[in-house]
């Protein structure tokens, strides 16, 4: 590539082995043009879908694919064997390049152009027989935009999210975030003929989106390819409810085999605001440009990864004092606070205690305009033990916590004008980003990071870098 890139494995846990991570200027520095760099790692006891992608700046709006990874031979799976499987990639995509897209919304100040269309697998078709069923594993590889799925005419069963097997439930459509997986039984069981597979985006804020519909095709056996497809039935672009619903119904299927082993009590409290912001600018249309931040700091990219120094005791790249809570309390969902919020800048993480019990709370705010976020945590799994509209209270929210069979997963959405809260236990050392899955806000600042302490046991602490690590 002309580009200097590294490469992330969304969802797969490096244990103790985040210089396989991915995330460029987190774990270690990209991989400059003409080098290259072996990714070496271990996918012991994980199954299900996964998938890789470009991690630095906007690049992953087109270079990423799917990782399917099998049970262990001789396991089924907890639910009827399908007959056949496809990767279903949702994505989107520019008539221009991307990176120079990027870079025009940074000099003016503004979010960059949207896409152009949205693409299922680019074009696709799927041929199904009557009476088989069909597991169809979806991944959202879009950069800005949670999607509404579904196809004309059939229903789908849930029966995975990022990974994790929940309990079944069937739906018309689902709603996936950037980052997130999810995997559906389709039974084959309607009239021989062509059906649409449909995405568009969902956003209940009035902020702009491509709202361009991308399809593919269900086809059965034996129908002509002259026959047009119908439509399916998606929500509203705007349908809160569906989306709340939709989420709700989501559980660990909590089973013997899988157990859903959700930490009951609870070591550190974390509470981090979500918010949006402004930079004075001179060169910027109307003199400023938009960030995004959490606790009201937006994160500074290093030159140097905070794994690389915190392994090699490098001073000046990081501080370890991000707070576990916003510096100054105020009404997180009321108005919309458009005045100057004294948004502070820098490259500030915190420090875990290894294998200790971490709870953090989400809230998104009305700084500038509340918004749907989607956050991805590298290195873990969490259980997403409770959301809620308006201000969590934390006098009396944890009292309507699902603590035995939440959903086990490594990226959730925040609501609008709302909060959500996950549990994890801090059993991985390493530096591990936590950010929001829009590339938008990424970019904008939206982000940091978790640096777990070594554990006292020689299998408790980071190992050596590889001797091919990319020079800064």
């Amino acid at each position: 590539m002309s580009t200097p890139v590294l490469y992330h494995r969304h969802g797969l846990k490096q244990y103790r082995k985040g210089w396989a991570d991915g995330p460029a200027y987190i774990t270690q520095c990209p991989i400059q043009t003409g080098n290259s760099y072996a990714y070496d790692f271990n996918v012991t006891g994980q199954r299900g879908t996964f998938w890789w992608h470009a991690h630095i700046l906007w690049l992953r709006a087109t270079v990423y694919g799917a990782i399917v990874i099998m049970p262990e031979q001789g396991t089924p799976y907890p639910f009827p064997q399908p007959y056949r499987e496809f990767n279903i990639l949702l994505g989107e995509w520019w008539n221009a390049d991307v990176e120079q897209v990027e870079k025009q919304g940074n000099i003016l100040g503004l979010p960059p152009n949207m896409s152009d269309a949205h693409t299922i697998n680019d074009t696709f078709a799927a041929e199904v027989e009557s009476g088989q069923t069909y597991l169809l594993r979806i991944i959202n590889a879009a950069l800005n935009d949670e999607l509404f799925f579904g196809i004309a005419g059939h229903n789908m069963t849930v029966v995975e999210v990022d990974a994790v097997y929940t309990r079944p439930f069937t739906t018309e459509s689902i709603l996936i975030a950037p980052g997130q997986t999810t995997n559906v039984l389709v039974l084959a069981d309607r009239t021989p003929n062509r059906y649409f597979m449909a995405a568009r985006p969902f956003q209940d804020v009035p902020i702009a989106v491509d709202n361009k519909t991308a399809t593919a095709i269900l086809q059965y056996k034996g129908v002509p390819n002259t026959v047009i497809p119908s439509l399916p039935h998606l929500p509203s672009p705007n349908d809160t409810r569906f989306a709340s619903d939709y989420n709700k119904r989501l559980r660990s299927l909590n089973s013997p085999g899988f157990p859903a082993d959700v930490p009951q009590k609870v070591d550190r409290h974390l509470f981090y605001t979500v918010g949006l912001g402004t930079d004075a600018c001179t060169t910027c249309v109307d003199g400023t440009r938009l960030l995004a931040s959490l606790n009201n700091i937006s994160f500074v990219m290093p030159q140097v990864g905070p794994l690389q120094s915190h392994y090699f005791n490098t001073p000046g790249v990081f501080t370890d004092d991000f707070p576990d809570k916003p510096p100054m309390p105020f009404n997180y969902t009321g108005a919309p606070l458009t005045a100057n919020l004294r948004t502070a800048h820098g490259t500030r993480i915190a420090k875990i205690t290894f294998n200790s019990t971490v709870e953090l709370v989400l809230q998104d705010t009305n700084l500038l305009t509340g918004e749907s976020h989607p956050f991805h945590l590298h290195g873990y799994n969490f259980f997403v033990v409770g959301t809620g509209v308006g201000n969590f209270d934390p006098a009396k929210d944890p009292a309507s916590y699902n603590l035995v069979d939440p959903m086990e997963r490594n990226t959730v959405g925040v609501p609008t004008g709302g909060w959500t809260a996950i549990r994890f236990r801090a059993d991985n050392p390493g530096v591990w980003f936590m950010h929001c899955h829009l590339e938008l806000h990424t970019g904008w600042g939206l982000k940091t990071a978790f640096l777990v302490e070594d554990g006292p046991g020689p299998e408790q602490t980071i190992l050596p870098p590889p001797k091919d690590l990319p020079p800064c």
